[in-house]
């Protein structure tokens, strides 16, 4: 464990944790994440620097704008929470190195993603598409082989065939998000998407047994659970696929 090269880390990824709140917000109204500062989403005040401390300043301000008093949602926290940990945990199992570089942006984007999912239902191209192409051309850089690329595909094809077979469960951005999970994961994204497709079911099962046959008309936000698998993937998937595989 390399607990002084995470704990170096935690203040920067809650810091990262605060912008990707920005990305949130933004990139599903197709406006710039750079510009303009950061504003309350009620009144459109600025925020002010000190009001703009990740996790600090909601617990002082008790999650409400110090302008017009309209309510912080929780997410803002937990979003902020929620990066520090992963990040730190790269960092943690993977040591100061290129590859907890690439295992924290990933983990970053998942969380983008999941929050975007859970509020919009998509999964923006503007995001799944150049982290995929990022983290393809990264990985291989790190550790050179075409597995990668050839995980990412397998990984797409098989959500893909999942789609044409229950397409009200399943979507294309779906199938996207695939390519960046198996671009990161390599053989490991079996895992992660067996376990994701298999916590998905849990929520699945609660609105059948709660609305019948109307159920069907009631989405699940699938990217939290992939993302829940991949991540699970990522720091445990090798143990995970050896232990598997000396059943044989």
């Amino acid at each position: 464990m390399n607990v002084a090269a995470a704990a170096f880390v935690l203040a920067p990824a809650l810091a990262l944790g605060s912008f990707l709140n920005v990305v949130v917000a933004r990139v599903p109204m197709r406006r710039s994440i750079l510009r303009p500062p950061s504003s309350c989403g009620s009144c459109d005040t600025e925020i002010l620097s000190r009001d703009n401390i990740p996790v600090l300043s909601y617990a002082l301000l008790r999650g409400r704008c110090r302008h017009c008093d309209a309510a912080i949602s929780l997410v803002y926290p937990a979003v902020e929470v929620l990066t520090a940990i992963l990040i730190v945990s790269c960092v943690a199992v993977f040591g100061p190195t290129a590859e907890a570089a690439l295992a924290a942006a990933f983990c970053s984007v998942l969380v983008v993603l999941s929050v975007i999912d859970v509020n919009h239902r998509i999964v923006p191209n503007r995001v799944v598409l150049p982290a995929t192409a990022a983290t393809l051309v990264a990985h291989t850089l790190i550790d050179p082989s075409p597995a990668w690329l050839v995980w990412a595909l397998v990984a797409s094809g098989a959500l893909f065939l999942l789609v044409l077979a229950y397409p009200k469960a399943l979507g294309m951005g779906d199938v996207k998000l695939a390519l960046l999970l198996g671009a990161m994961l390599g053989a490991s994204v079996a895992i992660g998407l067996m376990i994701g497709l298999f916590a998905a079911l849990v929520p699945a099962a609660v609105l059948v047994s709660r609305h019948g046959g109307a159920a069907s008309k009631m989405g699940v936000p699938l990217v939290p659970f992939l993302a829940f698998g991949s991540v699970v993937a990522l720091f445990f998937g090798d143990a995970i696929l050896a232990a598997y595989l000396r059943l044989f």
